[in-house]
């Protein structure tokens, strides 16, 4: 067996061999039952097969072709000649690199039963009507297997003629319904050549079909888009609106008149919820904007409300920023129960001092906290639990009901705040206590700065190490409140007299119990005092401008500034 696969026996390749198909010649086969190099110089004269009619080289024939047409030489002719005793390293003559097949026309190979090895009879493949067609020379070779395919119209197929690519991915088409390509045309079309339909006719047809095709694709890519840019326009336009268009709102002042309550601790976006279900205002987002849009927007408060229907936004934050249209009753930061009692029976049209004496007699049951102190020396032990705030008070309301809600929202108010820590920090006896400071400091204080200082004053002149006063607080508002009244000037005399617990003066440490109802900024200035060790502070404006001292030289000092306004 060689190095290309087979021996040197006759049996012809079949064509299912892959070597199959590029057999043959230059130009001419050999004729039926004739060796192919007849009458030629054989170059393998001392092939021990030639003598017993093995077919001879196949390359005879075309050597001769080459030389009868002015062909150049075969180079591998003269080696062959130089070295007969060599097999020659074939390299397949034609471009496949297969060697020639065997000649057709003998009914019958020789035999070598003699020889080891030998070849037995062989059947003749191209004898029969079954037989495969013998090969072709070079140029009119056809791919194997040798017959012609149809296409999907029943049409051979020439591999002379360049295929025109049909596939919708290279012609743009798309594929028709009948799943026939596009270039193809009707039945009548069978009549004319195959490849003129192909190259001529068939392609302008698909040509059109084409153009139609795409002309109705573009106006519907056309549609969708201008579709898309519509909704995205309008997206885009409602979106703006809703980001920075304005909120629907009325015009106007309104008209008619509507009670309305805010709860305490609403904010901006609940009040407008309740004025717009109300019918005040026509949106939320107008009543916020306008509320954010006002300077005092912000100092809206819980409470009773008479407003109008359909106002636009901004006047129905005029209107709650003005105390006429509050209908309710305004507890202030610093306000006396007493005061409250009395402004109570006033809107309830009730004989004076009702209130008052409803809050005696109910006071364990308007809620008030476990740890409010029942000590008899307090006063009221409702001060300091009326929280300042606006409430609703409409005709036939109970004094009690109101005075519940009143205790209700302090109870709510301080459990947000730490009054027990604050307590054990300064060595008081509870929150009861840290209320009552709370309380002072709002009474004496104008200010925010003012009533830390004057937190940090209550507890330096409480601490046992003060030698300076004695633990003595010396506040006159506390004189006040005993005497219910609001003196500026207090003669030394009337106080030292005076040994009521509520007295500073002669009563050491803080008062049985508050002596008013503190707002935010007290309670906070009570939790959180400066450090900056004050003991003294003198109004020395006699109502807004107060000054602190540490000493009592310094202090003496202010109380000339104060003397001097007389």
């Amino acid at each position: 067996m060689t190095e290309y696969g087979r021996g040197p026996g006759s049996e012809p390749w079949h064509p299912e061999d892959p070597l199959y198909g590029d057999q043959g010649w230059g130009g001419q086969q050999a004729a039926h039952g004739q060796g192919q190099y007849e009458g030629q110089q054989q170059p393998y004269a001392q092939d021990p097969h030639a003598q017993q009619g093995y077919p001879q080289d196949p390359y005879a024939q075309q050597h001769q072709h080459q030389q009868q047409y002015g062909a150049p030489q075969d180079p591998y002719a003269q080696q062959q000649q130089q070295q007969p005793q060599q097999q020659p390293q074939y390299d397949g003559g034609w471009d496949t690199g297969q060697q020639a097949a065997m000649p057709y026309g003998a009914q019958q190979q020789p035999q070598y039963g003699n020889e080891p090895g030998g070849y037995g009879e062989q059947a003749d493949y191209y004898g029969t009507p079954e037989a495969y067609p013998p090969p072709q020379p070079p140029g009119h070779r056809e791919q194997a297997p040798q017959q012609q395919v149809p296409d999907q119209q029943g049409q051979d197929w020439d591999p002379d003629v360049p295929q025109e690519e049909t596939h919708p991915f290279f012609t743009g088409a798309d594929e028709p319904a009948d799943g026939r390509d596009s270039g193809s045309g009707g039945d009548d079309d069978h009549d004319d050549d195959p490849r003129e339909s192909r190259r001529g006719g068939g392609e302008r047809r698909g040509k059109a079909k084409k153009k139609s095709r795409n002309g109705c694709a573009c106006l519907g890519v056309a549609a969708v888009l201008v579709g898309g840019l519509g909704g995205v326009g309008y997206l885009g336009y409602s979106y703006f609106q809703n980001q920075f268009g304005s909120a629907p709102d009325y015009a106007g002042e309104g008209t008619g008149s509507v009670e309305v309550e805010i709860p305490p601790g609403a904010l901006g976006n609940e009040i407008a919820n309740i004025l717009k279900k109300a019918g005040v205002v026509k949106s939320v987002d107008a009543f916020v904007s306008a509320q954010n849009g006002n300077p005092k927007g912000g100092a809206l408060q819980a409470g009773s409300y008479l407003l109008k229907k359909e106002m636009s936004a901004k006047s129905a934050v005029e209107m709650m920023l003005d105390p006429k249209s509050q209908n309710g009753l305004m507890v202030t930061p610093g306000s006396r129960n007493a005061t409250v009692y009395a402004e109570l029976d006033k809107r309830l049209q009730l004989k004076a001092g009702t209130t008052e004496g409803v809050a005696k007699t109910h006071a364990g049951s308007l809620g008030l906290p476990d740890w409010a102190d029942n000590d008899p020396a307090i006063k009221d032990p409702l001060e300091g639990f009326l929280y300042p705030a606006t409430y609703a008070v409409t005709k036939g309301t109970k004094p009690e009901a109101v005075l519940e809600k009143m205790v209700g929202r302090a109870t709510v108010e301080y459990d947000k705040l730490d009054l027990e820590a604050t307590a054990k920090k300064h060595n008081l006896d509870g929150p009861w206590q840290v209320l009552t400071v709370a309380s002072l400091v709002q009474a004496e204080g104008k200010t925010h700065d003012d009533f830390r200082k004057m937190s940090e004053v209550v507890y330096n002149r409480l601490k046992p190490t003060n030698t300076e006063t004695n633990q003595l607080l010396q506040f006159d508002s506390s004189f006040n409140y005993l005497m219910k009244q609001s003196k500026i000037n207090i003669s030394v005399s009337e106080i030292h007299k005076n040994k009521d617990p509520y007295n500073t003066y002669t009563q050491r440490g803080l008062t049985p119990g508050p002596i008013g109802n503190p707002g935010t900024d007290a309670l906070a200035a009570a939790l959180n005092p400066t450090a900056d060790g004050w003991l003294y502070f003198v109004a020395t404006d006699g109502q807004h401008k107060t000054e602190f001292a540490k000493t009592y030289d310094d202090f003496l000092k202010l109380k000339e500034k104060f003397d001097a306004l007389e």
